[in-house]
């Protein structure tokens, strides 16, 4: 049984024998690795996508709002108590008090019918609450208990919220959701198949020198170890050139998205890719390597044997 130095020396020893070698084929490195990023880089794109479409509308909050309007009549102070008891539930965020004189006056302002409202003597617009649900509680579910919970108040004439728009959107978010893993489970898939062939080629191309590690009592394992760290740094690399690649994306468009933004009156700044994004990359690149030269080498090692 060997000892934790002459292991760890060992695969020290496999990791510098790949690297050498990666280092001596540098144009089939680079076509391989290239492949490789390319195909690492489209998940995390079209993650970045979702992100920022999210971002970019406020992940749709104002879509689940509700507005509860209140019987005309209905005196402000009452209405300002039924805002604090709908702040003090978990399941609601904010409450904003709109009242009937603040909206005739907004809509004096905006609508162009200031000469037509000075003709009535009565305020014909209800105060309202703007309601807007917490993060977690904007399921279809938990927006219904709350629309019921507050119309359930004998001063409430109408709670008004778009269901339907919140029901296309959560299904909308569902299906990039799930494009995004199917497109991650295939190019993972891809990833290995490269990797795999790759590795194939150079144990077919090295099969001489394999045949006299077995014959000097040289172990599957042990002639495996080298081709391992080949995978693992395939791996590796093609997932430094993926994040680089959306750094350098996202740089050249992060302007032009600014001055859209801006056009709109906005300040929104597109995202980035994340540390813990960056590092799942890479560590994902580098798994994946391994596994995929785990998966070639275990089948091609048991072909090989000494001849006599």
């Amino acid at each position: 049984m060997i000892g934790p130095v002459t292991w760890f020396t060992r695969h020290v020893q496999a990791a510098l024998g790949a690297t050498g070698r990666l280092a001596r084929a540098p144009l089939a490195t680079l076509f391989t690795v290239g492949v490789i990023g390319l195909a690492l880089a489209m998940p995390l794109g079209l993650k970045l996508f979702v992100d920022n479409a999210r971002a970019a509308t406020g992940d749709f909050a104002n879509a689940v709002d509700l507005s509860v309007y209140f019987k005309i009549g209905t005196p402000l102070e009452k209405v300002q108590q039924l805002a604090e008891r709908a702040r003090a539930r978990s399941a609601v965020a904010t409450v904003t008090v709109i009242p009937a004189d603040a909206a005739l006056a907004e809509f004096r302002q905006y609508s162009g019918f200031g000469a037509a409202l000075d003709a009535i003597a009565d305020n014909p617009l209800p105060h309202v609450l703007g309601v807007r649900p917490q993060a977690g509680a904007d399921t279809p579910a938990e927006l219904a208990k709350l629309r019921e919970y507050l119309a359930s108040w004998p001063e409430v004439e109408l709670v008004q919220m778009d269901i339907e728009w919140v029901n296309r959107f959560n299904a909308i978010l569902d299906v990039l959701r799930r494009a995004l893993l199917i497109a991650a489970l295939v190019l993972a898939v891809g990833v290995l198949a490269v990797v795999g062939n790759t590795i194939r080629l150079e144990i077919q191309n090295r099969r001489a020198e394999i045949e006299v590690t077995k014959l000097v009592g040289g172990t599957n394992a042990f002639v495996r170890r080298p081709f391992l760290y080949t995978g693992a740094l395939y791996g590796l690399l093609g997932a430094l050139l993926a994040a680089a690649i959306v750094f350098a994306a996202t740089s050249v468009i992060a302007p032009a998205v600014a001055d859209l933004a801006a056009a709109y009156g906005s300040r929104f700044e597109m995202l980035g890719a994340s540390r813990i994004d960056t590092l799942r990359l890479i560590g994902g690149g580098a798994a994946l390597g391994w596994l995929g030269a785990w998966m070639a080498a275990a089948r091609q090692l048991v072909r090989i044997e000494p001849r006599a």
